[in-house]
C-alpha cells in the first residue's frame, strides 16, 4: 500500500508525534509498504510533478527526531514554514494524503486527536487509521469523556468543570476540595496536569493551567497504583503498571529513559485484569472508538478501579505502552502497526 504517516502538527505533543510517526513509518516500510512520513503543519514545500514518486523516497522522508524534556517551541515551528499561511495543513499535505491508499495518523493532542483532521479526511474520502471524528472529539475532551463515563456507569473520580479568570483564583484555591487534580480538558502527555499538595500549590496550578486556553477540570485525587489498558480490535490487551522514578509521572518521566518503570503484564490478579479490560472495552465502545485506544486507571488500596481518561491515538514510540502490551501477547511492533492499518482499511466510515 501507499501510506502517508501523518505526524507533527502544532500540538504541544508535536515531538512525541514525530517520534511515533518515524517509528511507524519505518516499520511499515519493513513490512513492504510504500510509506512516507509527512509533517501535518510543515508539509513539503517542494515536490516532484509526479507526487506518487515520493512514496519511494529514501527512508520514507523520516527525519532524525527525539523527545526532549520540555514541550516544543510551537511559535518557532510556525515561523519556520515558508508560506506563513494560516492553514493547519501544510503545503501539499492534503494532495499527498489523497494520493495514498490510507493515512496512518501518528498525531497526538489537539492536532489529530480532537476529530478535526478525521472530519477533513471524511469529507475528502481519505481512509485513515483509528477512530472517527466524533469519537475522537469526545475522547479528546476530558469533560465530555467524564460525562460519558458517568452515564455508562464507569467508575471515575468525582469532578467539576471550572470557568474562571485570574481574579477568581484566590477564592477557588481556598474553596476547592483537597487533595485534587487540576487539568486542562484538552491536554495530553501529562502536559497541563497538576497535582497540588497544598493550597499554595493549588493556587499556582489554577494560574498555570489557564495558559492552556481551555476549560479547567478539577477532580478528586485518588491514590493507588497507576495502570493502563490498551484495546486492539475487539479485545483488551494486558495491563501495564507504571512506577515513576520520581513522585509524578510528568512529560519528562513519560518519555526519558529511566523516567519510569513499566511492568507488563502488570502484577495484578486475573480478576483485576478482567475488570480493567472490561472497563477499557466499555469506554472504547461507549465513545464509539475504533481499532485501538488506551485507557488509564488508578487501582486504589481497596482494589477498586477508577477510570481517568482514554487516548484515541495512543503513543507508538519505542517507549510507548500499547506496543509493550502487544508484545506481552506475542505481537511484534511491526505486526501491531500492520494490524492497525489492516483493521482501519476495512472500516466503512459514515462520513
Amino acid at each position: 500500500m501507499k501510506i502517508v504517516v501523518l505526524a507533527g502538527g502544532l500540538s504541544t505533543e508535536r515531538a512525541v508525534s514525530l517520534v511515533t510517526g518515524t517509528s511507524v513509518c519505518r516499520a511499515l516500510r519493513e513490512n513492504g509498504h510504500r510509506a512516507i512520513l509527512v509533517d501535518l503543519f510543515l508539509g513539503l514545500e517542494e515536490v516532484p510533478q509526479d507526487l506518487e514518486s515520493l512514496f519511494d523516497a529514501a527512508d520514507g522522508l523520516c527525519p532524525q527526531v527525539s523527545i526532549g524534556t520540555r514541550a516544543p517551541d510551537l511559535e518557532g515551528v510556525r515561523k519556520s514554514r515558508k508560506d506563513q499561511g494560516p492553514r493547519l495543513f501544510g503545503p501539499n499535505v492534503l494532495e499527498l494524503c489523497q494520493a495514498a491508499d490510507i493515512v496512518f495518523l501518528g498525531l497526538h493532542g489537539q492536532d489529530g486527536e480532537d476529530g478535526r483532521v478525521q472530519a477533513t479526511f471524511d469529507l475528502l474520502g481519505v481512509p485513515y487509521t483509528g477512530g472517527g471524528y466524533l469519537a475522537s472529539g469526545l475522547a479528546m475532551d476530558k469533560a465530555m469523556t467524564k460525562r460519558m463515563m458517568d452515564s455508562a456507569g464507569i467508575p471515575t473520580p468525582r469532578w467539576q468543570l471550572l470557568d474562571y479568570t485570574p481574579a477568581d483564583v484566590d477564592r477557588l484555591a481556598a474553596e476547592l476540595p483537597m487533595p485534587c487534580v487540576v487539568k486542562t480538558t484538552g491536554g495530553g502527555s501529562s502536559l497541563g496536569v497538576f497535582l497540588p499538595e497544598d493550597r499554595a500549590a493549588l493556587k499556582d496550578a489554577l494560574l498555570q493551567v489557564l495558559e492552556f486556553h481551555g476549560q479547567v477540570l478539577v477532580e478528586e485525587r485518588v491514590f493507588g497504583r497507576e495502570l493502563t489498558v490498551g484495546v486492539l480490535g475487539g479485545r483488551a490487551l494486558p495491563a501495564v503498571e507504571i512506577l515513576p522514578a520520581e513522585k509524578d509521572f510528568d512529560y519528562a518521566a513519560k518519555y526519558q529513559s529511566g523516567g519510569a518503570r513499566e511492568i507488563c503484564p502488570a502484577p495484578i490478579t486475573e480478576a483485576e485484569q478482567k475488570t480493567l479490560g472490561d472497563l477499557a472495552l466499555k469506554l472504547h465502545r461507549t465513545l464509539g472508538l475504533e481499532v485501538y485506544s488506551r485507557t488509564d486507571f488508578i487501582l486504589d488500596k481497596e482494589g477498586r478501579p477508577w477510570c481517568l481518561e482514554v487516548n484515541s491515538l495512543p503513543g507508538m514510540t519505542a517507549a510507548s505502552l500499547v506496543p509493550k502490551e502487544a508484545a506481552a501477547i506475542g505481537m511484534s511492533y511491526n505486526e501491531l502497526c500492520e494490524e492497525i492499518v489492516q483493521q482501519s482499511y476495512r472500516l466503512k466510515r459514515r462520513g
